[in-house]
């Protein structure tokens, strides 16, 4: 990839920053090639990847070389990118949202810090994976349990920040996090919460503060570089019980819903519940056109074929019980008696006992897996995904209401339907996995016009996304439209007074500093 120069910085200036990086980080960790820029692209980019180009990349290895790169960043006034392991797939990977900026990579710094098994924590840097945590937990033979997501590739604090969600009862990340350690756009440094008192014992136990705790406000933000974290994890069960339905029917989704929801607000159970629709399962058994070779979005009546060939239902229920064995049959026997009123056929029963290996792929049990990049061949050819991912109350009425919704939408641009809802309570989560090939101009311009119309019509009727894609942040904050962007306006006076150079991530979460408040793109992107 061509250099593209950061906006305001001349192609002198920068080298005299790339220059001043490498005195903090060593020659070797200042990335400026055009192969360097191509690893920072977005490899499931919707058009060319030249859209979100990097100029270089910085990788410092310490709290100390972020602090003198932000101060570097701040004179030269290069803005920079902070990314923890860049896995952020279908959301924009490492790419950064204003072409030209600097990607801080934070991948080098990648210790596990602390761990205590007796209060169920630990202490992480960024460049720690999800693969790194499990593998140390395992060694040591630790009696505690993390919660991943889907896609485990990537970072557990950038998943966290980034308000991910996993499949076990600590399945809201960004509510695992206590106590963080954070530079700020001008260098300097704070720790969150009890962390605020030097040498506290607290820190990454008590989840406020005195006073005001910042915790929240470097989630989904251009405010500060999170540099380390507090990250609780949840103790190993003595037994787990899954128990596992196929539900036949689309519209039975209403019911199940409306079932397991009271059920999991009481505390019976006290996992998040993923509800795949079937492509879920049958793209792990191959592309498309193994199914369906014609062009356009597969008919119901293909879809009803394979879901008796294979034995699947419209949707897949999965409820995991985690504790002692008569407490997990009590609470199963109470939602079996729940499912009785609506389906005849009898779950699937999976016991664990403590000592029984894991399941490799079972992310309601913790294991780290990247099976669900799968999908990404669905189509063939350079298959990739968009994540269409709107947050919607726990009811029938609502839930059913966007299932209709999106369906009839991508209807009518022609793509195949791919749903799923993540149940956590009072609410739940709704991905649309949207699948083309990239090197399909026509497929990629569908797909683009198709987020467009998914945003502005869940939009209008009053839902709204929890995470997107770089290229659609500005039009998904636009959504977010109450006393005229009240909350935008708030999120830019408090950006533009703490990163007056609006050095740290420009436009992301369509946060945009003064200094480059006019790059915003409103409405749709084309």
């Amino acid at each position: 990839m061509k250099l593209t120069l950061p906006p305001r910085v001349s192609l002198e200036r920068f080298h005299q920053a790339l220059n001043a990086f490498e005195g903090v980080v060593g020659k070797g960790w200042v990335l400026a090639t055009d192969e360097d820029r191509d690893a920072y692209a977005d490899l499931y980019a919707p058009g060319s990847e030249a859209e979100w180009p990097a100029a270089a990349a910085v990788a410092p290895a310490s709290v100390e070389e972020v602090r003198a790169v932000v101060r570097l960043a701040n004179e030269f006034k290069t803005p920079l990118w902070p990314t923890s392991r860049g896995k952020n797939l279908g959301y924009g990977a490492s790419a950064p949202r204003m072409p030209g900026t600097i990607v801080l990579d934070l991948g080098r710094m990648s210790r596990i810090l602390e761990w205590d098994t007796d209060l169920g924590y630990c202490v992480l840097e960024p460049g720690v994976g999800f693969f790194d945590l499990y593998e140390h937990l395992q060694r040591a033979q630790a009696p505690l349990w993390m919660s991943v997501p889907g896609n485990a590739w990537g970072s557990v604090l950038g998943n966290a920040l980034d308000h991910g969600i996993g499949y076990t009862p600590y399945g809201l990340h960004s509510r695992n996090l206590c106590g963080l350690e954070v530079v700020l756009p001008d260098g300097d440094l704070m720790r969150t919460g009890m962390g605020a008192m030097d040498g506290n014992h607290s820190w990454h136990l008590f989840p406020s503060s005195f006073g005001p705790d910042w915790t929240h406000m470097f989630t989904q933000s251009n405010l500060g570089v999170v540099t380390k974290a507090g990250l609780w994890l949840q103790p190993a069960p003595e037994a787990s019980l899954l128990l596992t339905w196929d539900i036949p029917r689309e519209e039975d989704i209403g019911w199940v819903i409306d079932t397991l929801a009271p059920l999991k607000i009481s505390g019976v159970i006290d996992q998040n519940v993923f509800i795949p629709s079937w492509l879920g399962k049958i793209v792990l058994l191959g592309q498309r056109r193994d199914f369906w070779d014609q062009p356009g979005a597969m008919p119901d009546s293909r879809v009803q074929e394979l879901l008796r060939e294979h034995r699947l239902g419209y949707w897949q229920v999965q409820v995991r019980f985690y504790g002692s064995e008569s407490v997990n049959r009590a609470r199963a026997d109470i939602l079996k008696a729940a499912f009785r009123r609506h389906l005849d056929a009898p779950p699937q029963e999976t016991a664990w006992q403590a000592g029984d290996p894991l399941s490799q792929y079972d992310v309601t049990m913790g294991v780290p897996s990247a099976v669900a990049l799968q999908m990404g061949d669905w189509v063939g050819g350079r298959g990739a995904h968009m994540g269409f991912s709107p947050v919607v109350p726990a009811t029938s009425k609502h839930v059913m209401a966007q299932l209709r919704r999106s369906r009839e939408i991508i209807a009518a641009h022609d793509v195949d339907f791919y749903a799923s809802f993540t149940l956590s309570g009072r609410f739940a989560t709704n991905i649309n996995m949207l699948m083309y090939d990239r090197d399909n101009p026509r497929q990629v311009a569908n797909i683009r016009k198709l987020f467009n119309a998914l945003i502005g019509e869940t939009a209008r009727a009053g839902y709204g996304e929890y995470r997107t894609h770089l290229g659609w942040m500005d039009p998904v904050s636009d959504t977010f439209d109450f006393n005229g962007h009240a909350q935008r306006r708030l999120n830019e006076r408090v950006k533009d007074a703490l990163d007056p150079n609006g050095i740290l991530a420009p436009g992301k979460q369509g946060v945009w500093p003064k200094a480059f408040r006019a790059s915003r793109s409103g409405g749709e992107k084309t």
